[in-house]
């Protein structure tokens, strides 16, 4: 990626964020639906990775991102890396905060269930997420951040909304945390294709 912002909607991101060091852009994209004909945007979405995930991906070099998108062991690999990881949302629509806990919550049971692990701990933990976002209310330009740290199980999420930060909670169960990065980077079941063809074709090119 270059040095530039780059724009999504009317979003921008920037080529770079530090968490715990500096992490590229490498994927962006938005989650939409279509009623009546209408294209309706709901997020923006930035995915920001250490530019050393590279050397775990060299399997792929040479693969062109058209077929990367199609490759589920590709976002597995990229999801298993111990490599740190943050996902940026932004909100283009404004909705209720509980609308998209529930949303986001009946996905990763739905993925916990499928491979047999979804017991009280994960229940629990999905409780928790749930309640973090029901007192929320996503304003346009509200920020979520999915922020998975370097070689741990671990997930905290933050909100923002009108530039202040607002609040935040750290979820430790592994499989929920998993389940949510693959909500966001699970290659063909990940809730935003467009966002899945901008990483598959960034990390194509830088893997040449």
């Amino acid at each position: 990626m270059g040095t530039e912002v780059v724009m999504v909607d009317e979003v921008s991101f920037p080529p770079q964020i530090t968490a715990s060091k500096p992490l590229s852009l490498m994927g962006s994209g938005i989650t939409d639906i279509e009623i009546h004909f209408l294209q309706i945007k709901f997020t923006a979405i930035g995915v920001f990775l250490d530019p050393e995930i590279l050397s775990n991906l060299q399997k792929w070099k040479g693969t062109r991102g058209n077929q990367l998108v199609e490759d589920d062991e590709f976002f597995e690999a990229l999801i298993a890396g111990p490599e740190e990881k943050l996902v940026r949302v932004v909100i283009i629509k404004e909705i209720k905060g509980s609308q998209y806990g529930v949303q986001l919550e009946s996905s990763v049971r739905e993925r916990l269930a499928e491979v047999d692990k979804y017991e009280e701990d994960e229940e629990e933990e999905l409780e928790k997420l749930v309640q973090f976002f029901q007192s929320k209310y996503f304003k346009k330009d509200s920020v979520i951040t999915f922020h998975f740290p370097p070689n741990s199980p671990t997930l905290e999420i933050g909100f923002a909304t009108e530039g202040k930060e607002e609040s935040g909670i750290k979820l430790e169960n592994a499989n929920v945390v998993e389940m949510i990065k693959k909500w966001y980077l699970g290659g063909s079941r990940a809730i935003s294709p467009s966002t899945i063809s901008s990483l598959a074709n960034n990390i194509s090119a830088q893997l040449s």
